[in-house]
């Protein structure tokens, strides 16, 4: 479809606190007792902070933001429902390690077996997904580690649905960040991340009672989502994501030596980033005053549009980017109805694309009938 631009500006996006001066990460060790950390914008990706972000290592139960993201997939895909009842396997009800204790045979509801991966970080229902989602463990580790190769993993290898030690089962900072960012796309994944208690229910009136493994749910300011990790081998470990109005940030740490030291190395990043950085909104969603869309064979020619969505962009509070905004047109037929997509507003951050947004029409304008014909005609009329 034929695109024509519209609209070319810049602007500058600089600090409000005119004498604010940022601390620069390269100037401190944040996390300094972990392996590996790494700290980024949820959105756009943008590293923040980063050390051995690329480190193969073993990271333990984060291993279970894969299972998850694969799950929400699949609901997304219409393959499973939240209300499917799932038969437990004997292979998934002998699962060792932090269990919610399914019974063999027992039924149970796709919803409440996220839930327990979400909040117990539950073996036996990660592998009862598993098996759900693709037939068996070993096709969905499959599944998997495709999916990682699509989101740009270049460091990680899965070898079970769990983080159980395993041979060959690795990771790096960096690309748990990228599959929590995927993950986090996901509306419906926030209505379990953010459940603080609740319980499994058992056949006989037996109840498992789960507590959520990533205590800054309930510690931490913004923060509504995460995963923990641990083994002897791969140490105390955490991925979570925390918000503050339009800003959301990722914070990844591998290997500490204590759990405290995991949610304080995870709490140190996130007080970083929201001292030094803002989202800062450089495209309202309102009319687009300087742009128009041309409808071919309309009664109304040019009609207004909107953005589907407002822009907000990852700043450094202390420094100043150049935001430019490109508006591109489709090439519009009539009938236009009020909210049909005519075309996207791209925006660049210092030269590089940073988002692509819709623009929707604000007007309708319907098809020329006979007589607008012959108006048509006659206006064009030249003697």
């Amino acid at each position: 479809m034929k695109r024509v631009m519209l609209l070319f500006f810049a602007l500058t996006m600089s600090c409000t606190a005119l004498f604010f001066s940022p601390v620069r990460a390269e100037e401190m060790s944040l996390a300094q007792n972990c392996k590996a950390v790494y700290l980024c914008d949820a959105k756009s990706g943008q590293t923040v902070y980063a050390r051995n972000e690329t480190t193969h290592l073993p990271i333990a139960s984060m291993c279970k933001i894969m299972t998850l993201l694969l799950s929400f997939e699949a609901e997304e895909d219409g393959k499973i429902s939240f209300e499917d009842e799932v038969c437990i396997s004997e292979r998934a009800a002998g699962m060792g390690g932090s269990q919610v204790f399914l019974e063999a045979g027992g039924k149970y509801l796709v919803k409440d077996l996220i839930e327990s991966i979400c909040i117990a970080s539950a073996n036996d229902s990660c592998v009862a997904m598993a098996e759900t989602v693709c037939g068996s463990e070993e096709l969905f580790v499959k599944k998997m580690n495709e999916r990682a190769e699509e989101l740009g993993m270049k460091d990680t290898s899965f070898s079970d649905c769990t983080g159980l030690p395993k041979e060959g089962q690795y990771s790096c900072a960096r690309d748990v960040a990228v599959m929590l960012r995927e993950l986090l796309k996901k509306e419906k994944y926030y209505s379990f991340s953010k459940i603080w208690m609740d319980e499994m229910h058992h056949s006989g009136g037996r109840v498992t009672q789960m507590a959520n493994t990533n205590k800054l749910i309930r510690n931490y300011q913004g923060c509504d989502s995460g995963k923990t990790g641990y083994t002897s081998e791969a140490g105390f470990c955490l991925a979570a994501s925390a918000a503050r109005g339009e800003m959301r940030v990722v914070s990844v740490v591998i290997g500490a030596p204590d759990s405290k030291t995991r949610f304080e190395g995870v709490c140190e990043m996130f007080d970083y980033a929201f001292a030094n950085f803002t989202s800062r909104c450089v495209l309202e969603e309102k009319v687009l005053q300087d742009a128009k869309c041309e409808v071919k064979g309309g009664k109304q020619r040019e009609i207004s549009v909107i953005p589907a969505r407002p822009c907000y962009l990852f700043a450094n509070k202390g420094e100043e980017d150049k935001i430019e905004i490109e508006i591109c047109m489709d090439g519009v037929k009539a009938p236009v109805a009020v909210g049909d997509r005519v075309g996207e507003a791209v925006i660049f951050k210092n030269g590089v694309e940073s988002d692509r947004i819709p623009l929707l029409a604000n007007e309708n304008s319907k098809k020329n009938g006979y007589f607008d014909c012959i108006r048509d005609l006659a206006e064009n009329w030249t003697i």
